[in-house]
This record gives structure tokens, sequence and C-alpha cells, in this order.
């Protein structure tokens, strides 16, 4: 089978050094590997994604001398194919309605007197709304209450009759091919009850993701570190949805001077800005150890 790896940013801000060194790295194994190269918009979030983004991480990686297949898949296309998936998860019963808002949850936790965290650093959700009975449910819900979904994962691991494994790859030290390849087992109860369709969109990163690499034929899935505990989930849901699971590689993050890591959000220096300063594709790639 030829190889498909992917690079999938977000168009929410502008590429970094951080996005540049996960770009190359992706095309780099995949020119190694005789495979294929992907580019995936991930513009689900309707509120912080625009356009002007999205031109521009055209315009970065095509500076950057990066190619890759078209058409481009764009998420905010594929809500039906999320709302299948959705479905499917529905019909199991390992999701549930949320009506909390973050001062509900804020307070619920505080309630517990509970300092669990998930692996992003959010408090782990108590399961207030679990336990409704279905009237409750269906009255608020057909009132217009505002909710999200959660994966219900003691339930879901119900479901799964085989042990939750996935396997990692390691590239050799110029990261030209694969040195090994090992298999991890999966911790997605540190997750606590997961949000797998949001209030204001009908879908999440999670589940998205993992609908989008199962219909593109991903097969190598190459991002950073910081991405490395959600492959628990997303191997959950994968097995749930009898999807295929990809082989992983998690990246170092490219850091900034004081040791932080790049950022939209910290409005770390962007490739453009880095362009205007009159360095070359050359100088980006010289610089993330691409030559």
């Amino acid at each position: 089978m030829q190889p498909v790896f992917r690079f999938a940013p977000s168009p929410n801000g502008l590429l970094h050094l951080g996005h540049a060194y996960s770009a190359l790295l992706n095309e780099r194994l995949a020119r190694t590997c005789k495979g294929r190269l992907l580019l995936r918009i991930e513009d689900i979030d309707i509120l912080r994604c625009k356009p002007e983004f999205e031109h521009a991480i055209y315009e970065d990686l095509g500076w950057l001398g990066l190619q890759w297949e078209k058409p481009v898949l764009r998420q905010s296309e594929r809500f039906d194919a999320y709302g299948k998936a959705f479905a499917c998860l529905k019909d199991m019963g390992v999701v549930y309605p949320c009506f909390c808002s973050r001062k509900d949850i804020a307070q619920a936790v505080a309630d517990h007197m509970t300092e669990e965290v998930d692996p992003d650093g959010a408090p782990i959700y108590p399961g207030t709304c679990r336990g409704l009975s279905l009237a409750e449910v269906h009255s608020r819900i057909n009132r217009g209450d505002e909710h999200a979904w959660r994966l219900d994962v003691e339930k879901a691991l119900a479901c799964i009759d085989e042990p939750l494994i996935y396997e990692r790859f390691e590239p050799d030290q110029n990261n030209n091919a694969v040195k090994s390849i090992s298999a991890f087992e999966c911790y997605s109860l540190r997750w606590g009850n997961p949000i797998i369709v949001r209030k204001e969109t009908p879908t999440s990163y999670h589940l998205s993701v993992v609908v989008d690499d199962a219909q593109q034929g991903v097969t190598q899935v190459v991002r950073g570190r910081d991405l490395e505990p959600a492959t628990d989930l997303h191997v959950l849901l994968q097995k749930l949805l009898g999807l295929p699971t990809p082989v992983y590689y998690h990246h170092e993050l490219i850091r900034g001077g004081q040791g932080e890591k790049l950022s939209k959000s910290l409005f770390s220096e962007s490739l453009a800005e880095l362009r205007a300063k009159e360095n070359t594709p050359e100088d980006i790639r010289r610089m993330l150890g691409f030559y």
C-alpha cells in the first residue's frame, strides 16, 4: 500500500515556524517513502477561521516549495459526513447531551473539590448531565436549550472487545526513512467525557479528524508532540466507527526564545513576517534542519 501523509492546518491565523516544520517533515517523509502528500484545511471553527488565512496557507506553503494533491479537502464542506458518524455513536448509546456552560462546569468542579485535568489542561468534566432522564433531555432539547454532546468513554470502552493499541513509527536521525515501529496502549479514560459535537458547530476536532483520515486513506499521521495524547481518543473513535487506524509519529515542537511553544494565540512570528524580512525558503529550511 502506498503511504499517504497529510498536513492539516487550521485557517484561524498565520502559519509560523512550527507549522513549517511539520509541513516540511510530512513532505520529506512522503517523498522518501514514495508516498502521497495531502493538504487538508481544518476549518470547522466557523467563528475564528477566515478566508484570508486559508489563502495565506496556500501562499506560505507554495513559497516554501511544497506541492500537494488537489483538490484540497476542506472540513467546512463535510458536515454531512461528520453528522453520519455522530449518528452512529448516538445509535450505540455512547454519547449524551451536555447543557452545561463553562461557568456551570467550573462550579461543578469546585463542588467536587477535584483538581483533575485532561491532557489539554482543562478540568475533567464531572458528568453533571450524564444522569439526566430521557424526559428531561427531550424537554430541554425541544425548548431549544443549547447543548454539546459528550462521549461517555466508559460506555464506549465497553463496546470494544479488543485491546486499544496503536502503532508509532520513528524516522531515522535525518528524518529520511522509518527506523522502527512500536505498539502503544491507549489511555482513553484520562480524557474524562470529552465533547464530540460542539454547541456552535456540528462536530469537533476529534470526530472530524478520524472521519477525514479514513476518507482520505491516510496511513501515516505526522503531527506535533502536543497532539500525542489525543491519539488515545482518536483510536477509540476509530474502533467505535469501524475505521482504520493509521501509524503515528509525533515530532518535537519548535519553540521560541524563552522555551515557549510557538502559537498563533501568542502571535508568534509568522512565515509572512519572516518573508517580509527577506528570508528565503532556503533560509527557513536551513533554520529548521532540512538542509
